[in-house]
This record gives structure tokens, sequence and C-alpha cells, in this order.
């Protein structure tokens, strides 16, 4: 099974691939779960936006729109990523650019593992195992360690 990476109508971020893929597999296996085939689609609000209305009858801007296709203990799904909410969000929220990318990578999936965030009990919990995981990120910013800069994306 295999985890990609893409973009659509925006540049790629420069994430380390087989970091952040070693790094998913660890969270998914932490939760019980095995690796299908899971891919990343990095875009832009634009697209993000006719995703949410073509598929889910919302008419509103995300950071992540996640697609299960799990089955049993095996995920696999379609995760979009805009970019562009993430630069906002790091900014409204005052976090790096790099963090709030990883976290919206382990939101999706968290979410394939099983964890909801409608309810308010749900989204603390999801936003729990996202620190749990960017605790074990291949980013030194989510560890604290020195040096950070070389982790640092465009």
């Amino acid at each position: 099974m295999a985890i990609i990476y893409q973009s659509d109508d925006i540049k790629f971020p420069g994430i380390k691939r087989r970091e952040i893929s070693n790094w998913i597999k660890f969270v998914a296996d932490s939760h019980n779960k095995k690796m299908g085939d899971i891919a990343y689609i990095f875009c832009s609000d634009k697209k993000i936006l006719e995703i949410n209305i073509q598929y889910l009858n919302h008419d509103y801007y995300t950071d992540i729109i996640t697609f299960d296709y799990s089955e049993g203990d095996i995920i696999s799904g379609d995760l979009f990523i805009s970019l562009d909410t993430i630069r906002s969000n790091a900014k409204k929220f005052g976090t790096d650019y790099t963090e709030e990318l990883h976290r919206v990578i382990i939101h999706g999936i968290l979410h394939l593992c099983g964890l909801k965030d409608k309810s308010t009990k749900d989204a603390k919990v999801m936003r729990e195992k996202e620190n749990e995981a960017l605790k074990s990120s291949p980013c030194p910013l989510q560890r604290g360690i020195a040096n950070a800069e070389k982790c640092k994306l465009t």
C-alpha cells in the first residue's frame, strides 16, 4: 500500500515525503490501524471550495477534506488540503506554517483512524490526539529541538 503526495493548482509544499510517510504509518499503527492507499492532494482555497460544493454541499473554505475509503482496520482515503487556509490559519492561531501543515496532515489520518470532531467533546479528543502525534513528528518544531529552521517550509 502507498502514500502519495501531489498538488493541484498550487505549488507543492517542501515536505520530506519519506519522513512524513513514516510518521503517518507510526501514528496509524498507534491507533491499531494498517495502511492502505492514502493520497494527499495539496490545493488552493479555490479548489477546496469547489470540492466542498460539489461533493459535500458546503459553500465554505476549510483546511482539509477527507474522503474515507477505509475498511476494517485498513485505512485508505483521499485527503485534500488547502495550503491557502493552512497559511491563514497559522497566522490566525499564531502558529508556524509548518506546524499547522503537520497538524492538518495528521488530522486527516486521525479521521481515517475513526476519530471525529463535530461535537465539543470529540473535538477536544481530536486536538489531544493531534498534539500527541505532533510530539512524534519528524519536524523539530513540534519536539522543541533547537535549530528548527531546517524544518521550515516555503
